[in-house]
């Protein structure tokens, strides 16, 4: 019997791939011949983005996202470990504080902070035996860039607080009996055992959210606070040419969250080859610690 003839490879098209394509090329085409077309002054953008106030504007919109980050961090931990104490007042302290910063707006908070003077006119401290450790106008304490930074930091630390509560969370329980168990306090165990796992688990949110602080900073132009969108306005008002100021603006937040994207990805990456599993953590954290019985780990 005369052998068969093997069957010709056909190669399978992917007619649907190259119809996406083109219709995405196309549309590219035309937003791009669009923009050629509209009446922007385009030789104007490269000198909008270095004017002084424009840097000026860059400057507060990085120092107020940065500490209010930091901020919202600190407490968010504070928050988070409050939420998960056995001890049922701290614990509805913690829920009622991430109840309260997270149902309100952010702008909201931005006013309510730049208007306390309408409350409380003064800030007094006073000292157990007399005179004040503080007693200056509300509204010589509370700036408009103080206003905003408390508004950004109590907001963010209250979402902080549940990205925190999470990672602790996600450790295995497991871990935490078993440094019990040769003796680390709770404050080590939390140090050297659960928070280097959990950063696993809190990173990656924590970078999204400083990228939104980064643009959610714009909400305190409402209150004078000279950052991007404010610096692009000034601009404007003197030369009228609104979407040159803003594309300039634009230019701005797309290279600091661009920077920011890119010091989150090595931050993953670094605590991502830092950890070996559960088991490598744990020992590395017990590595020294007498045990029980007098062995070492």
């Amino acid at each position: 019997m005369a052998e068969a003839e093997p069957l010709p490879i056909v190669r399978l098209r992917h007619w649907g791939r190259w119809v996406s394509a083109a219709v995405i090329v196309a549309l590219l085409v035309l937003l791009g011949f669009a923009l050629a077309q509209a009446q922007i002054e385009w030789g104007s953008v490269p000198d909008f983005v270095f004017y002084r106030v424009m840097a000026l504007g860059l400057l507060n919109t990085v120092v107020l996202a940065v500490i209010a980050q930091a901020i919202a961090i600190v407490l968010g931990i504070l928050i988070a470990l409050l939420r998960l104490s056995a001890n049922p007042v701290a614990k509805w302290f913690a829920a009622a504080y991430i109840w309260l910063f997270r149902g309100l707006p952010v702008l909201l908070q931005i006013l309510i902070w730049y208007n306390l003077a309408l409350i409380f006119p003064t800030v007094s401290i006073p000292l157990p035996f007399g005179g004040y450790l503080v007693h200056e106008p509300t509204n010589v304490l509370i700036s408009a860039f103080t206003a905003a930074l408390l508004g950004l930091a109590l907001n963010e630390s209250a979402y902080m607080a549940e990205i925190v509560r999470a990672g602790l969370t996600s450790v295995d329980a497991g871990q935490t009996e078993a440094a019990k168990s040769i003796g680390m306090t709770p404050g080590a165990t939390l140090r050297r055992v659960v928070l280097p796992q959990a950063m696993r688990v809190i990173i990656p949110p924590t970078g999204n959210d400083f990228i939104n602080m980064l643009k959610g900073t714009s909400m305190a132009s409402v209150i004078g606070v000279t950052e991007l969108i404010h610096a692009a306005n000034n601009i404007s008002s003197n030369n009228l040419l609104v979407m040159e100021t803003l594309i300039a603006a634009a230019i701005w937040y797309m290279v600091v969250v661009t920077v920011a994207g890119v010091g989150q990805h090595y931050l993953e990456r670094s605590f991502g080859a830092a950890d070996r599993g559960p088991v490598a953590r744990v020992g590395k954290a017990f590595k020294g610690m007498p045990l029980v019985r007098g062995a070492r780990v």
